[in-house]
């Protein structure tokens, strides 16, 4: 469940909108379960439910918020904002901008930060994914001063594809020698605005506009501390001739993306396939270190050729460990099969802050790495699939270097670094960032990805076996066995079949038991 912060709302505060597109919906009860008999019952519309979560909805299904999120509602004035905290998330809603009657076109939030350690804070706003919008429609998001100074900011927007798709945008406050404002210790102002125009950028006829219904937003916001000595402040050079590393070669193993970046799937160094429906976007994190060098190659399947065109049917955006961006790409599709990559990256180093572009500034420390995968929703209309299969090439290269030595610690504590633990989740495909990588706790583990259910909905479905449930995941198994006492689950053999192979962390054991 989430959290609210500071207690009741003061007057002047535009309370969130709850539109019901997060994962975790009302609690639904630990004894939920949402069965599919083989050749029947619910059909191909079936979802999984775990207990306390709503089940995964039809194309596109909803953006999973963080186990640990936390309510939070913006205001419109900086009187009476509401504080964020580094090293948490929250939740919260913005307004249409010409909508008097919702929760404001422009929402400020309060930062309190020290003299010493860097700040970053990123927004991602979620359109209805059945909603229109147009090629205006986006996001604003700076940080300023209590005097009002613009410390940063960053916009991201729907663009050509007017395809309704998570948008992240982030600003900084980093602390430099070399810089005079923003510097000192204090009260900011986090302030998120939504913007739209009916102009159309192609044309001298206006569009129809976009849907007047409230976003939901997702903010995090992390802190890294200085160094304990100051350092160089010259960017690498030359990172523009960076070579592009030669993609993994090979048959794909199948890993689900999640539906947001705490649900994010995690990829090493290999080749992946997933398969994604249109109108939906999938996340997925790769832990990068001091030195390494990331490269990603992207796939889209051939389909029915019916002598149509998309464009920008298929956009990858790469983000850092704070979701700050780094470089996207996108590509049209015509039923062809299609391949692209994102642009050489740098090695992973503390200099590239320094650097102008997003592409080298971003990559300035060590950490999970997200991308976001949105397949255009005219691609099932226009060419008749359901779903389409995506490879995914992943190249980590490089070799390791020593962290910066800090002078304190980051918040969060995991932040701007790889562990062993990292690496095991990037080999063993586990799902969620942030705060959901924390270690399972007595009533169960950490959030799993929309796709992991999915996939166990698939293999449920196509089974000749019924299914059963589980204490921990509701519906979804298969059981072998059986008796008075009831059965015991059989994670491997909910595979079968499928030409899938069972991933051995799923945290659903062989030893929970089913019903009798």
């Amino acid at each position: 469940m989430s959290k609210s912060v500071e207690g009741e709302v003061p007057s002047g505060v535009m309370r969130r909108g709850r539109g019901g597109r997060s994962a975790v919906g009302a609690v639904l009860g630990a004894a939920l379960c949402v069965v599919a008999l083989p050749g029947g019952g619910t059909g191909s519309g079936v979802a999984l439910a775990r207990p306390g979560h709503a089940p995964v909805e039809e194309s596109p299904g909803p953006y999973a918020f963080d186990s640990d999120v936390k309510d939070v509602d913006g205001t419109t004035s900086t009187a009476g904002s509401r504080m964020l905290v580094p090293g948490a998330t929250y939740r919260s809603a913005i307004g249409h901008p010409g909508d008097s009657g919702s929760a404001g076109g422009e929402l400020y939030y309060r930062l309190e930060l020290g003299a010493k350690d860097s700040a970053y804070v990123s927004v991602t706003a979620l359109p209805g994914p059945r909603g229109r919008v147009v090629f205006a429609d986006g996001i604003k998001v700076s940080l300023q001063d209590a005097g009002g100074f613009t410390c940063d900011l960053g916009s991201a927007r729907i663009g050509s594809s007017q395809s309704p798709r998570p948008l992240t945008a982030s600003a900084k406050r980093q602390v430099a020698a070399d810089q005079k404002k923003c510097q000192t210790a204090g009260t900011y102002y986090v302030v998120v605005e939504r913007t739209t125009d009916s102009r159309s950028p192609v044309s001298s006829t206006p569009e129809k506009p976009s849907a007047t219904e409230d976003w939901d937003l997702e903010l995090y916001v992390a802190s890294e501390p200085a160094l304990a000595k100051a350092g160089s402040t010259t960017p690498p050079q030359d990172t523009d001739s960076t070579p592009q590393l030669q993609p993994p070669a090979g048959a794909p193993m199948p890993r689900a993306g999640g539906s947001s970046f705490g649900t994010a799937r995690a990829l090493g160094k290999g080749v992946w396939g997933d398969r994604v429906r249109a109108g939906q976007t999938r996340f997925y994190r790769v832990p990068v270190d001091w030195g390494q060098t990331l490269s990603v190659t992207l796939e889209l399947g051939s389909g029915t050729r019916s002598g149509d065109f998309v464009t920008s049917a298929l956009i990858m955006e790469l983000f850092n460990p704070v979701r700050g961006p780094v470089a996207d790409s996108d590509v049209p599709y015509d039923g062809r099969q299609k391949s692209m990559a994102l642009s050489p990256l740098p090695p992973v180093s503390y200099e590239n802050r320094y650097a102008p572009f997003d592409r080298t500034s971003g990559m300035r420390f060590a950490g999970w790495y997200y991308l976001a995968v949105h397949l255009h929703p005219d691609v099932g209309k226009r060419f008749g699939a359901d779903e389409t299969g995506l490879t995914l090439r992943v190249g980590v290269a490089g070799e390791r270097r020593p962290a910066p030595a800090y002078a304190g610690a980051p918040r969060p504590a995991d932040g701007f670094g790889v562990t062993e633990r990292d690496e095991a989740a990037a080999r063993n495909g586990a799902g969620g960032g942030g705060s959901a990588r924390r270690e399972p706790g007595p009533g169960g583990s950490a959030a799993a990805s929309e796709g992991d259910m999915a996939m166990k909905a698939l293999a449920a479905a196509g089974s000749a076996r019924g299914p059963c449930c589980s204490p921990f995941w509701g519906c979804g198994g298969l059981c072998r066995g059986g008796g008075s006492g009831g059965s015991r689950f059989d994670p491997g053999s909910a595979w079968s079949g499928t030409g899938l192979v069972w991933d051995r962390t799923d945290p659903v054991s062989a030893g929970d038991l089913c019903p009798a």
